[in-house]
């Protein structure tokens, strides 16, 4: 008896530890791959909105305007791009995406953001007292941006017995630093529902 009691106990205590296992499973995806697990905003709809903004500013006439005022492209530089949707949005990542859609097209110029100019700036300081009179760079020699890209993205969410829908806007401009004229516009909307059995948003 005292051995049956002994073997149901061992059985009992081997099909809890199996049922508490680990279930994780980890499988590598393409980069480029469209994923979509939360609903939220993802690096999916970071990269195609890039995509799709860079694509319509430069087929726009202000690039060939200034261009034939100024025998030149054009150097452009990233201002503030704002979240003011209902979700955390890493507006960084956003913002790599479309500087390298911009330089990779090869259609315009593209200038160090402010924050990226400080360490630019304390390097070159740094060179003008050790760095060799042939190889030092210039103070006071930058390149000055003709225009600032900046935007916002905002979003709609509405949800209601399991069901949600959650549409995002960005919206962008292209501002002449010398006139403060806006010289293009660009919207990129994207509209996701999501849908979740016996749960409350």
């Amino acid at each position: 008896m005292n051995i049956i009691r002994i073997f149901l106990v061992i059985s009992l205590v081997a099909v809890i530890l199996n049922c508490g296992g680990s279930s994780r499973k980890v499988t590598r995806l393409r980069v480029d791959e469209n994923t979509d697990i939360t609903g939220r905003w993802n690096d999916t709809d970071s990269r195609q909105t890039a995509n799709a903004m860079v694509q319509d500013l430069l087929t726009k006439p202000w690039i060939n305007n200034f261009i034939s005022d100024n025998s030149r492209k054009p150097f452009v530089i990233i201002g503030d791009i704002r979240n003011k949707s209902s979700e955390h949005i890493p507006v960084a990542t956003f913002v790599k995406d479309i500087e390298k859609e911009l330089v990779n097209s090869g259609q315009v110029s593209f200038v160090a953001s402010a924050r990226e100019r400080e360490g630019i700036r304390d390097e070159r300081m740094d060179q003008q007292g050790y760095a060799s009179s042939e190889t030092v760079k210039e103070l006071a020699n930058e390149q000055a941006a003709d225009y600032m890209l900046q935007g916002v993205i905002s979003s709609i969410v509405e949800s209601f017995e399991g069901q949600k829908v959650v549409y995002y806007q960005v919206n962008m401009e292209l501002v002449d630093l010398e006139s403060n004229t806006k010289v293009w516009l660009g919207d990129k909307k994207i509209k996701k529902a999501i849908s979740q059995k016996k749960h409350d948003w």
